[in-house]
C-alpha cells in the first residue's frame, strides 16, 4: 500500500513558515493543541519539525528571552532536537512504520522535497488494527 493512501494535504493541516516567530508558534501549537508541527522555507520545501521542547529549550538557553519577546526570534534560530525525517509520496506503508514509532506523524514530500502533507501514526495504526482483525475473523 502506498502512503497517498494515508497522506492528509498540507492544505488541511498546521504548519508554519520557518521565517515565523517563536511566539506565533507558541500560539499556533497552544490554540490547536499540537506538540510539534512541520516547517517550510518560502518555497514551500520541508526544513523540519518544530516541536514544543525545542521551543523550552530555546527559551531556556537564551538570556534575556521571555514569552514578551519570542516576537524577535525566527524559527529558523531555533535548534530542532528531533529530526522528523519525510518520505516521498511514493513510499510504502513499510516506510511509514518505522518512522511512527518515534514520530506522531510523517513528513510526505514530493520528488522536488516540497512539502505535501503529513501521514499521522492514529492512521497507520488504524490500518494495521483492521488488518489483524480481519486476520482473526
Amino acid at each position: 500500500m502506498n502512503v497517498a493512501f494515508f497522506l492528509i494535504p498540507k492544505k488541511d493541516i498546521v504548519f508554519l513558515k520557518e521565517n515565523a516567530t517563536m511566539r506565533q508558534a507558541l500560539e499556533r501549537m497552544e490554540y490547536h493543541s499540537y506538540s510539534a508541527v512541520p516547517l517550510i522555507d518560502d518555497e514551500g520545501k520541508y526544513v523540519g519539525t518544530i516541536t514544543e521542547g525545542d521551543l523550552l529549550w530555546k527559551l531556556k538557553n537564551t538570556p534575556g528571552l521571555t514569552f514578551q519577546n519570542t516576537e524577535d526570534i525566527r524559527l529558523s534560530e531555533v535548534e530542532q532536537h528531533v529530526q522528523n525525517l519525510p518520505v516521498t509520496i511514493d513510499a510504502e506503508i513499510e516506510d511509514l512504520i518505522s518512522r511512527a514509532v518515534v514520530q506522531n506523524f510523517v513528513p510526505v514530500v514530493d520528488d522536488q522535497k516540497v512539502f505535501i502533507g503529513i501521514v499521522r501514526r492514529r492512521e497507520m495504526i488504524e490500518y494495521c488494527s483492521k488488518l489483524l482483525l480481519q486476520r482473526k475473523s
